[in-house]
């Protein structure tokens, strides 16, 4: 992996309740391009995502964002500096327009209008729902406006937690083609069941094991690596 590192976690021990969910959990991101984090259900990969957003506070390691040490920081203050996350869940507020929850994104930002646009031009069909309310979007639109909800505000890094749970074929293959784009100039984390479309975007992969890292390496590493079968078995 580049040695160019925006995001570094070690050591990272993270509890849900009184259950421990990550076990000394490392990675590192690189300031643009695409990682994938795989794993069964169950195995860490949502508490991992929370983690490094902030929704969740670890009980021991660390984690640096440019430089920065970010374990304590509250979910805010991570977000003015760039990290945006699309959660698994409550991605769009369903009682706004699909314009509305645009606005919501770019709220902070002077030329939020122009910007709307720039979404609309990367998801063409938010342009034809902007007066539709977000809860009557299918699966795949709600995803695509949750996602450049999350643009809106200018990450550095976006996380991405199953964006394609619920999707459309032909949508899933959309998004991906969007995530490649964006993982040109941005780093894209990306939680994925679907280990084909993952692999597509990411050029390094890490796979969970009951809270654990239990494989990691260049994408088309672990895809070919035997023992990836074995780690997302049921």
């Amino acid at each position: 992996m580049a040695e160019n590192v925006l995001l570094h976690a070690e050591g990272v021990c993270t509890y849900c309740g009184t259950s421990q969910a990550l076990f000394d959990v490392g990675l590192r991101l690189p300031s643009r391009g695409g990682v994938a984090i795989l794993g069964r259900n169950g195995a860490g990969k949502t508490t991992l995502l929370k983690t490094l957003a902030g929704d969740l506070r670890p009980t021991r390691g660390s984690v640096k964002f440019d430089g920065i040490d970010c374990t304590r920081m509250p979910t805010e203050s991570r977000v003015k500096r760039g990290i945006g996350h699309v959660p698994q869940e409550h991605g769009v507020f369903a009682r706004l327009t699909v314009r509305e929850n645009l606005l919501v994104g770019a709220i902070a930002d002077p030329k939020g209008e122009d910007r709307i646009e720039e979404m609309i031009a990367l998801f063409p069909r938010l342009g034809q729902r902007l007066s539709q309310q977000a809860g009557t979007l299918s699966g795949g639109e709600r995803k695509m406006l949750a996602i450049s909800r999350a643009l809106l505000g200018n990450p550095h890094l976006l996380m991405l937690d199953e964006p394609t749970e619920g999707v459309w074929h032909s949508v899933i293959d959309e998004i991906a083609e969007r995530l490649v784009a964006l993982a040109a100039d941005i780093a894209i984390l990306l939680v994925e069941q679907h280990v084909k479309m993952a692999l597509s975007v990411a050029q390094y992969a890490y796979v969970m094991d009951r809270g654990h890292i239990a494989l990691e390496g260049p994408a088309a590493s672990v895809r070919d690596d035997p023992k990836l079968v074995r780690l997302l078995a049921p």
